[in-house]
């Protein structure tokens, strides 16, 4: 009888994951499954027929410099953007938890940035880097704004980090905040018994407790990183030239612009995946070791 019963328990829990796991066999796995497929082809995107290479577009690869430009490019801003991104966030999370009175507005105020499609916000910070900054060098003599924002290289790259960071700090903030509030009250008022100041009982007691959710942090802006568009996209379109290219970029203008390459820039896509891959495996790696270590 109880095995009966376990098995039309199992069968009820399958119908229910059912739905769930159906969407994700179509719109996850299949494509993941296809699209290796596709890397393997001479595919346009648009004929019917096309011809097996085998690994033809993954050494075509080898010598392609804009790919290998965009790669560094990439590599640079996540560097950038991990840092950047969970150190404000982290701030943030400090001050607004420190402030009882101010502590549900500020939530509110640093989150609603999170809320904006980042197509939008991208355009916004588009309209604020060619019209605002340019109306306060001018009339306000703000003279260190006078500088090209997303037309100047040298200036491009921190406007596409800058609206990274407004975009992705408050649910960064959001997430540090639940780790601070999970650390006990007794333990930060006995390290200020023992003589500690505000940073050491940060850093001795509060910053070892929160690693799991800096742990959830640095994956998500990790993957985030890598595969940036959006943003760079609608501040610069990858310009000025290539300067500003991305991994995800560079794809895109392989498969749907120029000669629409839809199977080599397949190819690259899998690049893509098994880099971050990896990533994300040592860094989880690493990160769990570093909490199982406390």
């Amino acid at each position: 009888m109880n095995r009966e019963m376990q098995r039309k328990a199992n069968l009820m829990l399958l119908l229910f994951c059912l739905p769930a796991l159906t969407v994700y066999i179509i719109f996850k796995l299949f494509p993941a499954i296809s699209g290796f497929y596709y890397s393997l082809t001479n595919w346009n995107g648009l004929n019917p027929t096309f011809d097996f290479v085998g690994f033809a577009n993954y050494q075509k690869m080898a010598s392609d410099s804009d790919f290998w430009r965009s790669l560094g490019f990439t590599a640079k801003y996540v560097a950038a953007f991990v840092v950047m991104a969970n150190v404000m966030a982290l701030i943030l999370a400090v001050a607004i938890e420190s402030r009882r009175h101010l502590r549900g507005a500020l939530r509110t105020i640093f989150y609603m940035p999170n809320m904006i499609s980042m197509v939008i916000g991208g355009y916004m910070w588009m309209f604020i880097f060619t019209k605002v900054v340019y109306y306060l060098a001018d009339n306000w003599h703000w003279t260190f704004l006078d500088h090209s924002w997303t037309g100047d290289p040298n200036y491009s790259f921190w406007s596409i980090l800058i609206v990274s960071c407004w975009g992705a700090v408050g649910y960064l903030m959001i997430i540090y905040i639940a780790g601070l509030q999970g650390v006990p009250s007794d333990l930060k008022e006995a390290s200020k018994l023992d003589g500690c100041n505000s940073f050491q009982t940060f850093w001795y007691v509060v910053r070892p407790l929160i690693r799991p959710a800096a742990t959830i942090c640095v994956f998500w802006t990790l993957n985030s990183g890598f595969q940036v568009f959006d943003v760079i996209y609608t501040l610069t379109g990858g310009g000025p030239g290539t300067a500003t290219q991305s991994v995800a970029i560079n794809i895109y203008e392989e498969a749907f612009k120029g000669n629409t390459r839809f199977g080599y820039s397949t190819a690259k896509s899998m690049v893509l995946f098994l880099i971050v891959l990896l990533v994300t495996l040592v860094q989880l790696s690493i990160m769990q070791k570093q909490e199982e270590d406390l």
